[in-house]
C-alpha cells in the first residue's frame, strides 16, 4: 500500500509541475527556432527556453524576486524582439586579440590598485608592441600569417591582430569593426588562427602568447616602472582574484565568442608558479630584446633594504635586527645596482628573485646571530631573570606567539581557496554539437551553486574577501584591537658581549650546508636533505614560504645563493672576533721576519 501511495505522490508532483510550466509559459506556442519544438520552459532568470535544444529566446517574464523560480502571482510580458546590433554579431578575430584583451584588464586592474598610470599607457602598450613586431605577428612590413591561406592573407593578417585605439578602450580593432563576416557566414566564431597557434606551442617556440606569459609581462612592465609590487605579490593577487587572470574568458566581448580550440589557448585551470613566472620573463625579455632595466637603487622599494624591513616587520622580529641584515648585504655585495639591475641583453646579473632573496638573507642573519641548530637559539638570548620587563628578544618566546597565529593564517588560507569558485560562469563550448549538452550543465551547476549559497549563507563571506582592500602584510602585531598577538619590534638584542674590550658575537660558530654549485640538468636537494636539517631553520623556512607564496626549496636554494656570496669573497670574517692590538703587533712582526 505505501508504495502504491508513493507511485500515486509522484504522478502528481510530475502532472502538478506539467502543469506549473504550461501556466508560465501561457501558452507559447511558437516553435523553436533552432530545432522547431514546441516546449518551453523558464529558467531562474525569468528567460524562456526550449527543453529540447536549450535555445534561449528573447521572450522573458518579469520577476520580481530572482530567488522565486515557479511563482504563480508573476506576470507575463512578451518582449519585442531587438534588432541585432553589430557588436553582438561574432566576428572575425585573431588569438592576439584575445590576449591583447587579456593584458588590458590586467593592467587595468593593476592601475585600480595604486599601480601608476605609466605602467599601463607607456610600458605595457610598448612591451606589448614589440614583443609582436619581433615575433613578426604584426607592426612589420612582412608579417608571419598564421591564418589559413584560404582564409586570411598575409597583408589582412597584420590589419586584424591589433591597433593602438583597441587596446585603449578595449574595443575590436577598425578592421575587425568593418567585417563584420561573423553574422554573414552564419554565425561563425571561434578564433581564426586557433589550431595553427597550438601547433606553434606544441613546438615550443618562444614566439607565442600564452596565459602564464601575460603574467609574466605584466612582473616586467612592473619592474621597469620599479613599483613595490614584487613577483609573489602579482601572484598573490592573481589568487585573490584582484587581477583577472582565472577564467578570464568570462569577461571577453560578446562579438568574440570562444569555440573549440581557442579552450586550449584561454582555458586555464590553476595559477602558474612562481618559478614558472620568473623563467616565462627572463624568456620574454630575451625575445622583447629589452635594454637594460632602470637602475635598482636604495629608494628603490626593490632593493634588499626596504624589503627585508618588510618581511622584519611581517615576521615580527625586531628591529635592531635591521644593523645585522644590513651588515650581511654589504659584505655580500648584494646592494649595489650591478648586482640588482637585471639587463636581458648580456644576461648578467641574471633576473633576481627579490622578495625570496629578502628572506633568505633575514634567515642568514638569524643563523648567524642565533645559530638555529634547535640549541643554540634556546639559550643564547634568555639568561637573565629580567629580560622579559628589559624587553629583550627571546627567540623561545617569539616563536611560541608565531606559531599558533601562523597555523591559523594557514588554516585560513586553505579555507579560501576551498570556498573559491573555480568553474567559469561560461562554459566552454568545445564543438557545436556538444553545446546544448554544455549550456544544460553550466544551467544545472549555476541553479545548485545558488541554492547551495543560500542555505550555506556564504555569499556575504565571498562578498567580503573580494571587496576588502588589498594589504601586503599577511599579520599585524601590536597591543591594538584586532591583532595577532603583541609585537617585538621594539626588544632589544642581547646576541653580542664585550670580552677585553671587543665586541664578539655570542654565536661563535656557522653551519651551512653543502654549497657546491649544482648542474643545470640536477634536480632540487631539498627533500633528500630537508630530514637532517635543524628543525628550527626548517620551521623558519616554512614561515617564509608561506609568507611568500612558494616552496621551501626556492627559499632555502635563495639561503645558499647567499652563502656562497659569503664563502666566495670570504667576508665571513667581520663576523669574527676583531683581534686585539698585541695580537696584531705580533703578527706584523710575524710578517716581516717572513719576508727575511
Amino acid at each position: 500500500m505505501r508504495a502504491k501511495s508513493n507511485i500515486k505522490l509522484v504522478i502528481y508532483i510530475l502532472i502538478g509541475r506539467r502543469t506549473m510550466d504550461e501556466y508560465l509559459t501561457d501558452g507559447y506556442s511558437e516553435p523553436c527556432g533552432q530545432c522547431d519544438a514546441v516546449d518551453w520552459g523558464v529558467s531562474n532568470e525569468g528567460q524562456f527556453f526550449c527543453k529540447n535544444c536549450h535555445n534561449v529566446t528573447e521572450k522573458t517574464r518579469e520577476v520580481t524576486d530572482a530567488t522565486v523560480l515557479y511563482s504563480v502571482n508573476c506576470r507575463l510580458s512578451r518582449v519585442p524582439k531587438p534588432k541585432k546590433s553589430e557588436n553582438k554579431c561574432a566576428r572575425e578575430w585573431m588569438v592576439c586579440e584575445g590576449f591583447q584583451f587579456v593584458l588590458k584588464c590586467q593592467a587595468d586592474a593593476l592601475v585600480s590598485l595604486g599601480v601608476c598610470l605609466q605602467f599601463k599607457t607607456e610600458v605595457m602598450l610598448n612591451f606589448w608592441k614589440r614583443f609582436l613586431q619581433n615575433t613578426r605577428q604584426a607592426f612589420v612590413s612582412n608579417p608571419i600569417s598564421t591564418v589559413d591561406q584560404n582564409s586570411e592573407s598575409e597583408s589582412e593578417t597584420e590589419s586584424v591582430v591589433c591597433s593602438e585605439y583597441s587596446f585603449w578602450n578595449g574595443t575590436p580593432s577598425e578592421a575587425g569593426e568593418g567585417k563584420d563576416s561573423g553574422c554573414s557566414t552564419g554565425g561563425r566564431s571561434g578564433s581564426l588562427d586557433a589550431s595553427s597557434y597550438i601547433q606553434r606551442i606544441d613546438r615550443k617556440t618562444h614566439n607565442v602568447m600564452t596565459m602564464p606569459r601575460t603574467l609574466a609581462l605584466c612582473y616586467l612592465a612592473l619592474l621597469w616602472v620599479r613599483e613595490a609590487i614584487t613577483l609573489a605579490d602579482l601572484l598573490r593577487l592573481v589568487k585573490e582574484r584582484r587581477v583577472p587572470y582565472l577564467n578570464i574568458h568570462d569577461n571577453f566581448p560578446e562579438d568574440m565568442n570562444l569555440l573549440g580550440r581557442d579552450s586550449l589557448i584561454f582555458r586555464v585551470d590553476s595559477i602558474p608558479s612562481y618559478s614558472t613566472v620568473h623563467k616565462e620573463a627572463v624568456d620574454l625579455a630575451q625575445v622583447m630584446k629589452l635594454p637594460s632595466f632602470p637602475s635598482v637603487s636604495q629608494d628603490c622599494l626593490l632593493h634588499p633594504i626596504p624589503l627585508t624591513v618588510r618581511y622584519m616587520l611581517e615576521s615580527n622580529l625586531p628591529d635592531g635586527l635591521n644593523v645585522w641584515v644590513n651588515k650581511v648585504i654589504d659584505e655580500a655585495a648584494m646592494g649595489t645596482d650591478s648586482f640588482l639591475t637585471f639587463d636581458p641583453v648580456k644576461q648578467k646579473p641574471a633576473l633576481i628573485c627579490y622578495d625570496i632573496q629578502a628572506a633568505a638573507v633575514i634567515i642568514v642573519t638569524m643563523k648567524l646571530l642565533f645559530k638555529l641548530d634547535d640549541r643554540v637559539e634556546w639559550t643564547s638570548s634568555g639568561k637573565t631573570a629580567n629580560e622579559k620587563k628589559k624587553k629583550v628578544f627571546n627567540v623561545e618566546r617569539w616563536y611560541k606567539i608565531i606559531q599558533p597565529v601562523f597555523e591559523r593564517a594557514r588554516q585560513k588560507m586553505e579555507q579560501e581557496e576551498a570556498r573559491q569558485l573555480w568553474k567559469s560562469h561560461k562554459p566552454f563550448i568545445t564543438s557545436l554539437k556538444d553545446r546544448s549538452l554544455a549550456i544544460k550543465k553550466r544551467r544545472v551547476v549555476n541553479y545548485l551553486q545558488h541554492k547551495f549559497q543560500k542555505l550555506t549563507d556564504s555569499t556575504s563571506e565571498q562578498q567580503c574577501s573580494t571587496t576588502t582592500s588589498f594589504s601586503s602584510f599577511h599579520f599585524h602585531w601590536g597591543k591594538e584591537e584586532g591583532s595577532d598577538g603583541p609585537s617585538f619590534h621594539q626588544h632589544r638584542l642581547n646576541c653580542t658581549f664585550k670580552k677585553k674590550g671587543v665586541k664578539r658575537l655570542t654565536n661563535r660558530k656557522y653551519w651551512h650546508t653543502v654549497l657546491n654549485v649544482c648542474a643545470p640538468t640536477c634536480s632540487d636537494h631539498f627533500s633528500e636533505i630537508e630530514p637532517s636539517l635543524p628543525r628550527m631553520y626548517v620551521w623558519l623556512l616554512d614561515l617564509f614560504s608561506f609568507l611568500l607564496g612558494v616552496s621551501q626549496a626556492q627559499v632555502h636554494k635563495e639561503v645558499l645563493n647567499v652563502e656562497r656570496r659569503f664563502t666566495e669573497r670570504e667576508r665571513l670574517s667581520v663576523f669574527k672576533e676583531t683581534p686585539s692590538p698585541k695580537k696584531r703587533k705580533n703578527k706584523e712582526k710575524n710578517l716581516e721576519k717572513s719576508k727575511v
